[in-house]
């Protein structure tokens, strides 16, 4: 713990500490003792993240708390707007491909959706802020919102937002509605196939109903796990995408502390970073028996 005791005598530089003074400047950063056995500092830190302390930043210099109440609104917008429009897209495409299969449209759109689902994300982007925002200087390049802008519920400042976050939310739903659409599509023709819709045929069902209740809902259950989990685990893929937008989100910090090697802030984004994850694995497996009840009489010898 020798290197946190330098970074608070450097960011303290002319002032005159005893090693106590220096002790207790960096139990206040992290939250722990840092002279005290490893166990010891474990329990002191778990402790502290109960009572919602989760230390000082070196590098800001402010409280891990406000850096991440701060930050996290920035990524939850992105990422959900993200989220939403590329599962949209890829559901609505799927379907599409599903019934108009053997098509030249199925053909090409499961090239296409197989050629952007292989691009990375942060290719994307990064062409993105050279095209887009360098050379054509359509969209800005940085930032979540215009500098001097009052914060509030009105026009130009939602505006704005949305804005400085079309790049970032493009880079992710145009590298990611591919692999929705495959899946949907391949859910939806094996619904096709399946007994209950030609029954539903010879019957006189409609055929939109057919498409919409049966064969849609049904083939749509199966990506919703696949919704949940993408939520928590777009966080990791927010820190990449957040430093190239120089977006200042929780990936934006994250990334800052660790090439600062600032460990109460990235310890802290860790934490709600596996928290996030953990939430929507945990959400997706207690609802999805409640949300598809084919899957609810699993192991007790009931039959649909």
């Amino acid at each position: 713990m020798d290197y946190i005791k330098s970074q608070l005598m450097q960011e303290r530089t002319g002032q005159t500490l005893t090693p106590e003074q220096i002790n207790q400047l960096a139990q206040d950063y992290m939250n722990y003792n840092v002279d005290q056995p490893v166990h010891l500092q474990l329990v002191d830190y778990v402790a502290g993240v109960l009572q919602g302390n989760l230390g000082q930043s070196f590098h800001f210099s402010r409280s891990v708390n406000d850096i991440i109440v701060e930050a996290a609104p920035w990524t939850l917008f992105l990422l959900t707007q993200a989220v939403i429009l590329t599962f949209a897209i890829g559901i609505v495409l799927g379907a599409v491909m599903a019934y108009k299969e053997g098509s030249w449209f199925d053909a090409s759109g499961t090239v296409v959706s197989m050629f952007l689902n292989s691009v990375p994300y942060f290719i994307a982007a990064l062409l993105f802020v050279y095209i887009l925002a360098i050379q054509m200087s359509l969209f800005p390049a940085s930032g979540t919102v215009e500098s001097g802008l009052e914060a509030g519920f009105n026009f130009e400042y939602i505006a704005s937002i949305y804005y400085h976050a079309i790049l970032p939310i493009a880079s992710l739903v145009i590298t990611g509605f591919g692999g929705i659409a495959l899946g949907m599509r391949g859910n939806a023709i094996k619904e096709i196939g399946e007994e209950y819709i030609r029954v539903a045929h010879l019957r006189g069902v409609p055929g939109r109903r057919i498409a919409i209740r049966y064969v849609g809902r049904n083939a749509v259950l199966p990506l919703y796990t696949q919704f949940l989990i993408s939520i928590g685990f777009m966080f990791g893929g927010s820190v990449v995408l957040e430093e190239i937008f120089a977006y200042q989100g929780l990936g934006y910090y994250l990334l800052e502390g660790i090439n600062g090697r600032d460990y109460p802030l990235m310890m802290g984004i860790f934490l709600i970073i596996t928290a996030g994850v953990v939430s929507a694995v945990l959400f997706a497996d207690l609802t999805y028996g409640k949300i598809d009840p084919r899957v609810g009489g699993e192991g007790s010898g009931e039959s649909y």
